[in-house]
């Protein structure tokens, strides 16, 4: 899994005594986004997908629309010790036309693997407009359905099964779980999957239900909603921030979606007994 596990020696404590052992870690690693050469942001993730991560980034950020708005992506600088490139600065040319980030974008140095909108250079940037309204998607989901993609997502979360430490984000259309990406970041796994989403020219994103491993955050459904998600469900709880946005935004939210119940905070009538 290369960079994406980290290896290290640890001491295992258990009634039955102590032992070494070598454990799998998720690695976390600072990478440095770039626009046109500026530095926007630097945020923590999990070294892998970092295209995918910057595009829906920059979706959900409001500063592209589609997989035309970007030129190229590539890695920059970025020199480690040992003279070889670390891959952790991408650097993200936009098309002519295509209007530079707004500064209420730009983060205070760094944003943590916990929270996207930490360092936020205004309040009134967190909350952003969506070009493709998630109300407007009618898209419809049985019980049954919804009760089958935890499971789902879970099985294809390969890098928590050997370290225990990723969320992960899943993008769902008629049952069919179409990509999983994982991240020490929830904010970042959400963002890897729009940025496939970009980059499959499937924006705005209709007929679909984002899952996520976690909670369901502020950030996580202005994310879906910038995308023109119309279902976002969680396998624990929403915050009030959260369920008002989804609200405003017409969207269905779900939460402590497990076993075969869930609670839906909004959007009720997008969840069918039949499909």
């Amino acid at each position: 899994m290369g960079r994406v596990t980290v290896r290290r020696a640890v001491e295992r404590v258990s009634p039955s005594g102590r032992r070494r052992r070598i454990d799998a870690l998720a690695a976390e690693e600072p990478m440095e986004l770039r626009v046109d050469g500026k530095a926007l942001a630097v945020t923590m993730r999990t070294p892998g997908h970092d295209v995918e991560l910057a595009h829906g980034f920059l979706l959900s950020e409001g500063v592209i629309g589609s997989v035309e708005d970007i030129v190229v992506a590539r890695y920059c600088d970025g020199v480690g010790p040992d003279g070889l490139n670390t891959y952790n600065v991408l650097d993200v040319a936009l098309a002519d036309g295509v209007p530079p980030p707004d500064t209420g974008v730009e983060r205070n140095f760094y944003t943590t693997s916990s929270c996207g909108v930490c360092g936020k250079g205004a309040l009134d940037a967190v909350k952003l407009k969506t070009r493709y309204s998630p109300a407007a998607d009618e898209v419809t989901v049985t019980p049954e359905a919804l009760t089958g993609f935890p499971d789902a997502l879970r099985e294809r979360q390969k890098v928590f099964e050997s370290t225990g430490g990723l969320h992960a984000a899943g993008l769902f259309v008629d049952g069919e779980l179409l990509v999983v990406r994982e991240d020490v970041g929830r904010h970042n796994a959400v963002d890897k999957v729009l940025g496939w989403a970009v980059l499959q020219n499937l924006v705005p994103v209709r007929g679909a239900v984002l899952m996520v491993s976690g909670r369901a955050s502020f950030e996580l459904v202005q994310k879906a909603a910038m995308a023109g998600i119309a279902v976002l469900a969680a396998v624990s709880a929403p915050s009030s921030l959260a369920v008002e946005l989804a609200e405003e935004q017409g969207m269905t939210l779900i939460g402590f979606l497990r076993g075969d119940s869930m609670n839906v905070y909004t959007g009720g009538e997008r969840v069918v007994e039949t499909a």
